[in-house]
Formats: C-alpha cells, structure tokens, sequence
C-alpha cells in the first residue's frame, strides 16, 4: 500500500476500525491504539524490534484482534525539520509493513515525543529509571498518535 497523506489518511479508515500508532526504535516497538471514534490515543503495548517478516506476522494479529484500519508511523526527522536517512528508512520500512498488512499508512513527525514523554514520567510520576524503560516506547507512540489525531480533525 502507499503512504497517504496524513490528512486524507483519516478520510480512508473504514467506520468502527481503529488506528494502530508505531514508534520504531532499535530494540522495541512503541504500539498506541485509537478508540473507535478516532478522538484518544492510549497506549496498548511494546514488541521486539525483529525482522520486518516476524514484525507483520505479530502485528497481522493484532490488527484483527482491535480491528485495525490503518497505521500511523513516527518519522524521526531530524530537529531542525529536514528529511534526513533516518526519516527515508522509516518511510521504506512503512510502506513495506503497510503492504504486507493489506492497510493504508502515513507517517507522521515524532520529534521529541520520547524526550516529551521521559520528562513527563520524571517530573510528574515520578518513575524509576527501569520502570520508565518498560512504558516509554508505547507512551511515545501514543503520544504521537495523539498528534495525529488532533492534526487531522483540523486538517
């Protein structure tokens, strides 16, 4: 499937199916589900970072299990905006998982959205740092997510 553009993504999402958010690091997947109306992101869970194969195959679960429409993935551009090789990898790897899942996709910029959600877990609930580690990942992607949805019912 192609990438979409964020916007026009939400026009694409069958009613009653929600949005599966991907924050992609090097060792763990951040996972964030909408609710059925597309207005909250929560966060839903982290999986291994594995080979795109192993990826499809445990996220081709869950998107039948929560009856999943489309994808939202984050894009590390870098901080001063631009689209570096970091964000082109994103994109490729996106499109490729999209595909194999028979959903449509979008990425959407995930600029400081670990550093936003470490800040919160320090400062406001006071975590410990092994703690921290366990729920960042689908913190972020819920974050971003979050970013998502407020950005589309504007667009």
């Amino acid at each position: 499937m192609p990438l979409f553009n964020p916007h026009e993504l939400r026009r694409a999402i069958p009613a009653g199916k929600r949005v599966l958010g991907l924050d992609p690091g090097s060792k763990t997947i951040g996972l964030a589900l909408t609710d059925v109306s597309l207005m909250l992101a929560s966060p839903y869970r982290s999986i291994p970072r594995k080979k795109l194969g192993d990826v499809a195959t445990t996220l081709a679960a869950i998107v039948e299990k929560e009856e999943i429409g489309a994808l939202i993935a984050g894009l590390p551009l870098s901080l001063d905006g631009s689209f570096g090789p970091a964000a082109r990898a994103a994109q490729d790897w996106l499109t490729e998982l999209a595909t194999r899942l028979h959903l449509p996709a979008c990425t959407w910029d995930e600029r400081l959205s670990s550093s936003a959600v470490n800040r919160f877990l320090i400062q406001d609930a006071d975590m410990t740092r092994k703690r921290r580690a366990e729920v960042v990942d689908k913190m972020a992607a819920s974050y971003m997510l979050q970013g998502w949805l407020d950005a589309a019912v504007e667009g």
